[in-house]
């Protein structure tokens, strides 16, 4: 039987409000997860299709005379996204009292390294399309191209995230450290919706890539500046695969926090079983590692209206310079 005219008006404008909702969910300024958090990977396909290749292309010129720029940038990203989600808030310079810069906590002060491409990235897309894409966006495709350069997997990078205006140092100072216990690991992992798999398999991420000789186990030797760069994975430092694992297997772990994943009392109903695993399938650790990354890339973006889209990294827009 017809439904009648009032029915189906009535049915009409359930759906409208329907789809108004969750279109309303879809791009709020905070979220987890792919679609709730209002991401896609073909974000950028009409108003600059060609942002990868722009992105890639100043990544390959920088690591001819930095090999360390890959482990670099997907370093910035986490570090980003682990203080109030993947906004871009690293990048930003003191501009006080309005901006304390997030570079200077103790995680990233000296340490963090790959601002100055991510400048001359921004700097190729704006001239390509101005005002399109954004800072926490470039940190994101930069990590997943820096890892596929280093022989690691390739995964859809969501996009559609705008820029941060603030800060938060208070954060910033509880960002992971090399000294970190497991239990203290996990707890800061769990706080933003990151499993155990996730933890090992970000850790992961120092299979290519150098640290300061103070921040790890063997400390440095005699003689040596505590700034001494020493190789993250001493087999395939510039590669990106799984001898890492291996090299936990062996005790071979420059920084504490990674070794405690296998050493730590709880690891063994925990952890370790998962960096036996990756071990043993380089496959299988490539797998889970692209997965966490987009999860981790998922931390409360600021999507729609929220934030910007800043024309210099370093600085927000609404300030007259």
């Amino acid at each position: 039987m017809a439904a009648s005219p009032c029915f189906s008006l009535a049915a009409r404008c359930s759906l409208l409000l329907t789809a108004a909702l969750v279109l309303a969910l879809s791009h709020g300024a905070h979220g987890y997860g792919g679609a709730s958090a209002g991401l896609s990977s073909s974000f950028y396909d009409d108003s600059c299709p060609s942002a990868r290749d722009i992105v890639r292309r100043v990544i390959q010129n920088a690591r001819v005379a930095d090999p360390r720029i890959p482990a670099s940038l997907i370093r910035l990203h986490f570090h980003d996204c682990f203080v109030q989600g993947c906004d871009g808030s690293l990048l930003l310079d003191n501009d006080l009292p309005a901006i304390q810069t997030e570079k200077e906590v103790p995680a990233n002060d000296r340490s963090a390294h790959g601002f100055d491409v991510v400048d001359s990235i921004k700097h190729a897309l704006e001239n390509a399309c101005p005002g399109i894409v954004s800072c926490a966006d470039i940190l994101a495709l930069a990590s997943e191209i820096s890892v596929e350069l280093a022989g690691g997997p390739r995964w859809s990078v969501p996009l559609g995230r705008r820029d941060g205006t603030t800060t938060n140092v208070e954060s910033a100072n509880n960002l992971p450290s090399p000294f970190d216990s497991l239990q203290t690991l996990q707890e800061k992992f769990r706080n933003l919706a990151l499993d155990d798999t996730d933890l090992v398999a970000l850790q992961g991420a120092h299979t290519f890539g150098r640290a300061q000789c103070q921040f790890t186990q063997q400390n440095c030797s005699a003689g040596q500046d505590g700034e001494t760069l020493v190789n993250l994975d001493t087999v395939t430092p510039d590669v990106f695969d799984n001898k890492y694992y291996g090299n936990l297997l062996h005790g071979r772990a420059p920084l504490p926090s990674d070794q405690v994943m296998l050493s730590d009392p709880a690891a063994a109903a925990t952890t370790a079983p998962i960096v036996h695993r990756f071990s043993g399938s380089q496959k299988d650790f490539f797998k889970n590692f692209a997965a966490s990354m987009v999860k981790m890339g998922n931390i409360s973006p600021l999507t729609g209206r929220a934030g910007e889209i800043r024309n210099n990294c370093r600085r927000v827009n609404k300030k007259p310079y």
